[in-house]
C-alpha cells in the first residue's frame, strides 16, 4: 500500500481495512503500520489531538510511507488545511448532512478560488522542494475526502451529497445516527434502511463506501449494503479485548 494509491483503490471499490487510532502517540503508528492495515484514521473529533500531536503522528505516517486519514473534528476549512498541511492523504468530515455542506467542505479540501489555501513549504508539499504544477496534480490524484453521514437529513439528502464533485466516498455512522433516530443500540431499522441508502447512492454515484465495525467478524453483514471500506474498532478495543482475554485465561487457573 502506497499513500498516492488510496484514493484510487476507494474509487475502484476495492476491500480496504483500517482502524480509528484514540491515542495521539506516534509510536502507535509504527506499530500499527506493520499490521497488514491498508490505513488509520486518526480521530481527531472525539480523541485528544492538538495540532502537535497530530503533526507528529502524520510525520511518522509520511516517513513510513504508510497512509494517514484524520476524522477533523468539524468542516471549518482551517481545521481541514492544518491536517492536510501536515501530511494527512485525505479527510473524514463529520455531519455532513446536506448538500450545501458537501460543497463546503469538498471545496475547502480542494485546490482553487476560494478552496483550500496554497502553500508548497508544508510537509505535504515537500517543503518548497516541488513545484506548483506538481503539487496540484499530486492533490487531485491523492486527496481523498470522505463525508461522514450521521443524521437523518443526511440520508434524505444523500443521493445529492454522493453527486457532488470532490467528495469520494461516504461514511455511515451508525451510532450518530441510530442515535439521531432516536435508538439506544445499534439494532435499528432506520439504521438498515440507512444503510441501504447510502449505498444505493454511492453505487449511483460511483463513489466509495466507508462505515465503522465494531470488529472484523461484522464486515460480511455489511458487504451486503455494499460497504468496502471498514474502520475497524479502535486500538483501545484491542488492547481491551487482549488483556481481558489473558487476564481471564490466568485467573482460570486459580480454580486447579
Amino acid at each position: 500500500m502506497s499513500v498516492s494509491s488510496l484514493r484510487q483503490r476507494v474509487l475502484a471499490g476495492e476491500i480496504l481495512a483500517g482502524t480509528f487510532l484514540k491515542t495521539p502517540a506516534y509510536e502507535l503508528i509504527e506499530v500499527l503500520a506493520r499490521s497488514g492495515l491498508d490505513f488509520i484514521c486518526l480521530d481527531a473529533e472525539h480523541a485528544p489531538f492538538d495540532r502537535a500531536r497530530m503533526d507528529c503522528c502524520l510525520a511518522m505516517g509520511r516517513a513510513l510511507g504508510f497512509p494517514l486519514l484524520v476524522r477533523v473534528p468539524s468542516g471549518r476549512p482551517d481545521v481541514m488545511l492544518a491536517a492536510l498541511d501536515s501530511g494527512a492523504v485525505g479527510l473524514v468530515v463529520p455531519h455532513v448532512d446536506s448538500v450545501e455542506k458537501a460543497r463546503e467542505v469538498s471545496r475547502a479540501a480542494r485546490f482553487g478560488q476560494g478552496g483550500r489555501g496554497y502553500a508548497g513549504s508544508t510537509r505535504w508539499g515537500g517543503y518548497a522542494s516541488r513545484p506548483m504544477r506538481d503539487l496540484l496534480e499530486k492533490s487531485a490524484q491523492e486527496t481523498l475526502l470522505i463525508a461522514q453521514i450521521e443524521e437523518p437529513s443526511g440520508v434524505e439528502a444523500v443521493a445529492e451529497i454522493a453527486a457532488v464533485e470532490g467528495v469520494d466516498a461516504l461514511f455511515v455512522g451508525p451510532a450518530d445516527l441510530s442515535v439521531a433516530y432516536g435508538h439506544d443500540t445499534l439494532d435499528n431499522p432506520d439504521l438498515a434502511e440507512g444503510y441501504a441508502r447510502v449505498g444505493a447512492a454511492c453505487r449511483n454515484a460511483g463513489k466509495g463506501y466507508a462505515t465503522w465495525i465494531p470488529s472484523a467478524e461484522h464486515g460480511a453483514a455489511r458487504r451486503g449494503d455494499g460497504v468496502h471500506i471498514f474502520f475497524t474498532g479502535s486500538e483501545h478495543g484491542w488492547m481491551l479485548a487482549g488483556a481481558r482475554a489473558a487476564g481471564e485465561t490466568l485467573h482460570a487457573l486459580r480454580d486447579d
